[in-house]
């Protein structure tokens, strides 16, 4: 084998959940140091997880190690290789139980794009395990594709571990205060995708003029337009597998406005009608959150003139955004990207091409090589 004299730092995802976990790792560790031209420089602490498909299945140990090595990506991947197969790690079906699982996370800031190796690692960014690790030796490394920290992405997951799953509608939604923006930055990413755009049904619920001039006895029957009309734009057998969408609201919107806009006697008769048609609808497998200040989105709804919004008032707006940042406080759906409209410009192309690089890593996963 021939090794090169450059020495480079690469991150190696470590992983098993058969036999005496914490030992399998150890060893892996152990026989990587040993191989000539591998120096393992620091391994983070060890991370307990769940099954990524649900499966019935022992609990996952994690660890990354950083190494510094002279071998070429495709060498170190065949020494990683090696070690599994010297463990008893056997290659067959995807996520199967295994003893030991190496994986080449990064290497050095290279991206590499062959038949049998892809790096950075393809969904890495969307493992809180393989990112909390990362964080723990190097929490400022950047991802060579995203542009983002480690950190940044970590997080984007809350804590969560995810998948792309392409038996799955990719519905992404954008969330935010009224006023933040959220159907221009849907309709351009709908447009740039070329794909469907789900938009609220502000312009034909019948009901909204009329309580926002007052009649508040009509308050339950908006609100009921609003969650019905969502349960059809969302249905889970409307929405295609594999199929890119953008919808300009996330569901739990309507439970938001719900306890804001119905008194006591209407939210209880709305309540088992929510419950019921949450199940019916499709998650989003990414959110879009759009930070604003409750001032910035007062004075674009003053500037746009909607007349059924002119009766917002600041303090109304504080409110919906204390319970927005209760909802994406506690959020373990989906990834979230927090987008601060005071720093992003959806109209500036070097904006919405950084975000649409961003959007694709979550919707689409080039075929790999067995996780």
């Amino acid at each position: 084998m021939q090794i090169s004299r450059k020495h480079v730092v690469a991150y190696i995802g470590l992983g098993g959940n058969l036999g005496d976990r914490a030992r399998y790792l150890a060893h892996a560790v152990e026989r990587m140091d040993k191989m000539d031209g591998i120096t393992v420089l620091q391994v983070s602490d060890l991370i307990e997880t769940e099954p990524l498909d649900g499966a019935e299945e022992p609990c996952y140990l994690n660890a990354v190690a950083a190494i510094r090595t002279r071998l070429q990506p495709d060498q170190l991947l065949w020494v990683l290789h090696s070690i599994e197969h010297s463990m008893g790690r056997i290659r067959s079906e995807r996520w199967q139980s295994r003893t030991i699982d190496l994986d080449l996370l990064l290497y050095g800031d290279q991206v590499i794009h062959q038949e049998s190796l892809r790096v950075p690692h393809p969904q890495m960014h969307l493992r809180s395990f393989v990112l909390r690790g990362l964080c723990q030796l190097d929490a400022h490394r950047v991802h060579p594709i995203l542009g983002e920290t480690v950190s940044s992405l970590a997080d984007r997951l809350g804590g969560g571990d995810f998948f792309i799953d392409p038996d799955r509608p990719q519905l992404i939604s954008v969330a935010g205060l009224i006023g933040a923006g959220k159907t221009t930055l849907a309709r351009l990413l709908a447009a740039r995708f070329g794909c469907e755009l789900i938009i609220e049904a502000y312009d034909t619920n019948p009901y909204l003029p009329k309580v926002c001039a007052g009649q508040k006895e009509l308050a339950l029957d908006s609100q009921l337009y609003f969650l019905h009309s969502r349960r059809e734009q969302l249905a889970r057998d409307r929405l295609g597998a594999g199929e890119i969408v953008f919808s300009d609201y996330v569901f739990e919107k309507d439970r938001i406005f719900a306890r804001r806009t119905l008194d006591q006697d209407q939210y209880k008769a709305y309540e088992p009608q929510a419950v019921a048609v949450e199940s019916q609808v499709t998650p989003p497998v990414l959110v879009l959150y759009l930070e604003a200040s409750p001032s910035q989105c007062l004075e674009r709804i003053h500037r746009r003139n909607r007349p059924y919004e002119q009766g917002m008032t600041l303090p109304s707006l504080e409110t919906l955004a204390c319970a927005y940042q209760t909802v994406f406080s506690q959020w373990r759906q989906c990834p979230v990207i927090r987008l601060d409209i005071s720093r992003f410009d959806c109209f500036d192309k070097l904006h919405l091409d950084w975000l649409i690089r961003q959007v694709w890593a979550y919707v689409y996963c080039p075929d790999e090589e067995e996780e």
